[in-house]
């Protein structure tokens, strides 16, 4: 079946009927094959020309009644003076009918074509009038809706470069049926031929939004639907009489592109066409009579709630504008307080305005009527006018559809009710419990909490507050004398916080707030007031209390911590020292503590001369803080000393460092780097275990030296650690420091390097100077400690003496 066909267009189903008596008479050859095929194709096409003549037949038909309506003129006069007045204006008979169409109908289709098919068009959009009627001519000739896919899918759809179409219809309980389709193969038909309620397909999804959706690509939404999977879709909804009977489903074999205005208001008008068929094909509705509505009416007065049944109220263009208030029930109440006869057979936005704002209940009710779907809701904010001031109730919705008909119940809340239930979980919440007493008549009235707070059950007498001090701690007894004083003698308000021995011998904290209530002469009525149990309070307080107190110890202790590491760093590194000239090298060095005490760290640096004459420069960072990381340092940075007097490489020096941090100090890792300067032939040897590498500074350009493999100090028991060899030259300088001089928190460590290269390239000035400058420019953000070692090699060579 081709995708033009209808489910009951001749196919070439006669000749696989006939393999059935094969035996009785002769094969067909491949000729014959071939040449019955083509009779097939062709009496198909002579059908598909024959509809289409049929709907434009239609259409010429439907002018000529405007005619012979216009100029009172007979059916034959009428089609000389359309094929003159063709002939006359430079167009077809049918673009001609189209027209007059237009101009008598003043519909949908009309208002579509007026707005955006001038005669200033083009061709091909003057063409759209010719399709949208001839589409509605061939709706008007038949009532079958297969017949009114096929003719809107070649008349209006294929020149939009749409392939296939589906007209779904909306049942009753919100399923899908497919009433018409075309270019859809059949067996992929069948297999659509029902969706149940609840499959979000893109006709669900038109329906639930209630407007048209656009789907770029079927096969990428996840959405499941009748078709090739491959192109995109457009699904809108069709709609009669306010009420969402149906969608159009369109598709393109390529995905789908953002449609202009134009064709979304033919399409929106091809669905108005589609709707027309499929309320022809469903059965006749009209408004409930009279014993529909009564059974109604009566249903709605055996509810205990509020109820109202509405009718749906049409405007002059024949849509849907508002609902009749039809009945209310003999329960209803009013959310603004007006009597029910001020709202009974009021239209719906007369009575209630406010329900038309967004999200509100007339867009709730307009949704129902129009999917048919029963909405409700425990709890919903209904908003009203009363003397121009908004007032708001919550109450429990539910709004249901029956035929045309729609019963809307609501329960609004008691808020008395409400507001007492929040209160006795407040008094629970709180351990709260209240009470008052009559000094006329004696009577005492307890809420349930404060039984519970005497260790009482309700069944027991309450205790007067004048018998109080007989249950309380013997060293509360004055504090609860002086409450009663000034709440019976001086009539004034009063408060106590106090113990309470309950009968079983348990002790509770009680705090209680009372206060006289008197006449006009000054005369006591009543004593009035609340009890709050406070012992978890009190039991928090003392705990807070020896917390604090421990606080303030460990605070101190931390703060000596603090000091004594220090005063150990400030001994051994202190924050700058002179440069250092020896054998034509200048070192520069800077140590720059963080300014928490808190965060003491363990960075070092080092610049000796050993006695090779070699220059031992290095620079650390023990990770953490405090007085662990700064009696790490002063072992790490020791035992690089003394290492140093070996005569060993900085490899080597590294991997004995990696022992003694391993196996001689207590959970310290480390990071460095370690270098040997000859001054007799220039070179650097180098090694480093974890650390930034050091930065050269050589003709006015900064770069870091390329990295070394080696894993930081005291990770693992056994490794070694790789050299490298520098050539320095003339006016080189080198810089060595840990990351306290580069690291934020906001960069990656390589961009916060390039920062510092970028300043170092382009400062000029002695090496003092630089050191400085890089420090006061540093924006790092990370509170640590700064080692920084500066290293220039001199014009001259001086070589060392023995």
């Amino acid at each position: 079946m081709t995708g033009l066909e209808s489910p009951g267009t001749p196919g070439p189903a006669p000749a696989v009927a006939a393999g059935a008596h094969q035996a009785d008479q002769p094969a067909l050859t491949q000729p014959a094959v071939t040449r019955l095929a083509a009779t097939v194709e062709r009496l198909r096409a002579e059908i598909a020309q024959a509809q289409a003549a049929a709907d434009g037949r239609a259409l010429i038909e439907m002018a000529k009644g405007v005619l012979v309506e216009r100029l009172r003129c007979g059916p034959t006069e009428a089609a000389r003076q359309l094929d003159a007045l063709a002939e006359r204006a430079g167009v077809t008979a049918l673009e001609l009918a189209a027209d007059l169409v237009n101009q008598a109908a003043q519909d949908k289709v009309s208002a579509t074509v007026e707005e955006f098919l001038m005669r200033t068009a083009t061709p091909e959009e003057s063409s759209a009038a010719v399709r949208l009627r001839t589409a509605e001519s061939g709706l008007l000739a038949t009532g079958d809706p297969q017949r009114v896919a096929q003719s809107v899918l070649e008349n209006a759809l294929a020149p939009l470069g749409a392939t296939a179409l589906a007209i779904w219809s909306v049942g009753s309980d919100a399923s899908l049926t497919l009433a018409g389709f075309a270019g859809i193969d059949l067996h992929e038909a069948e297999r659509w031929r029902y969706v149940p309620p609840g499959v979000l397909t893109p006709a669900r999804q038109a329906l639930d939004a209630r407007q048209t959706q656009w789907i770029e690509h079927l096969g990428r939404s996840g959405l499941p639907s009748i078709g090739d999977r491959d192109g995109g879709r457009a699904a809108i909804p069709a709609s009669a009489g306010g009420r969402l009977i149906g969608v159009l489903e369109v598709c393109w074999p390529q995905p789908l592109s953002p449609q202009p205005p134009q064709v979304r208001k033919q399409l929106e008008a091809l669905a108005e066409l589609c709707a027309h068929t499929l309320e022809a094909d469903l059965p006749t509705v009209v408004l409930p009579d009279r014993s529909h509505l009564a059974d109604l009416v009566r249903l709605s007065d055996g509810l205990f709630d509020s109820a109202l049944v509405l009718l749906p109220h049409f405007g002059g263009d024949g849509e849907l504008a508002d609902f009749r208030i039809h009945h209310v029930n003999r329960s209803f109440v009013d959310p603004a307080g007006r009597p029910q006869g001020m709202v009974n057979g009021a239209l719906l936005l007369e009575a209630y305005p406010m329900a038309a704002a967004e999200g509100q209940l007339f867009e709730r009710i307009e949704h129902v009527f129009a999917t048919g779907e029963t909405y409700r809701a425990d709890r919903m904010v209904l908003t009203e006018l009363v003397d121009q001031v908004p007032l708001t109730v919550s109450a429990a919705l539910s709004i249901s559809r029956h035929g045309d008909t729609l019963l809307v119940v609501w329960r609004v809340e008691d808020e008395t009710a409400r507001l007492a239930a929040l209160l006795q979980h407040a008094q629970r919440l709180g351990r709260v419990g209240g009470f008052e007493e009559n000094a006329a008549t004696g009577e005492i009235t307890w809420s349930s909490q404060l039984y519970a707070l005497y260790g009482l059950t309700p069944s027991d007498d309450p205790i007067p507050l004048a018998q109080l001090p007989a249950h309380v701690h013997d060293d509360d007894t004055d504090a609860v004398q002086r409450l009663l004083r000034t709440l019976l003698r001086y009539r004034r308000s009063a408060s106590a916080a106090f113990r309470i021995i309950r009968p079983n011998g348990d002790t509770r904290h009680i705090r209680i707030i009372a206060e006289p209530v008197v006449d006009t002469a000054g005369h006591l009525m009543a004593l009035r007031g609340a009890y709050q149990d406070i012992s978890a309070q009190h039991w928090t307080e003392v705990a807070l209390s020896a917390t604090q107190d421990r606080l303030v110890h460990t605070e101190e202790q931390a703060a000596e911590h603090s000091r004594l590491a220090r005063q150990l760093q400030q001994a051994i590194m202190p924050a700058a020292q002179p440069s250092i000239e020896a054998f034509g090298l200048q070192i520069a060095v800077r140590y720059q503590p963080t300014e928490q005490d808190a965060l003491v760290g363990g960075d070092w640096y080092d610049a000796i001369v050993l006695p090779s004459k070699q220059i031992l420069v290095s620079v650390g960072d023990i990770t953490g803080h405090g007085i662990k990381a700064a009696t790490g340092m002063v072992v790490l940075r020791n035992a690089l000393r003394g290492l140093a007097t070996t005569g060993a490489g900085p490899g080597q020096m590294l991997t004995w460092l990696n022992h003694v941090t391993h196996y001689l100090t207590d959970d310290i890792y480390a990071t460095a780097v370690c270098g040997l300067y000859d001054p007799q032939t220039r070179v650097l040897r180098w090694a480093r275990a974890g650390h930034l590498p050091p930065v050269l500074i050589r003709d006015g350009e900064a770069a870091a030296l390329p990295e070394i493999p080696g894993i930081l100090l005291g990770a693992v028991a056994e490794t070694s650690y790789q050299e490298a060899e520098l050539q320095l030259e003339a006016d080189d300088v080198l810089l060595l420091y840990t990351d306290g001089l580069v690291e934020r928190r906001d960069l990656d460590i390589d961009e916060c390097v390039d920062r510092m290269l970028d300043q170092s390239a382009r400062f000029q000035g002695n090496l003092d100077d630089l050191v400085d400058h890089l420090l006061d420019q540093s924006d790092a953000n990370t509170d640590d400690d700064t080692c920084l070692v500066g290293i220039k090699v001199g014009q001259g060579s001086s070589t060392p003496t023995s």
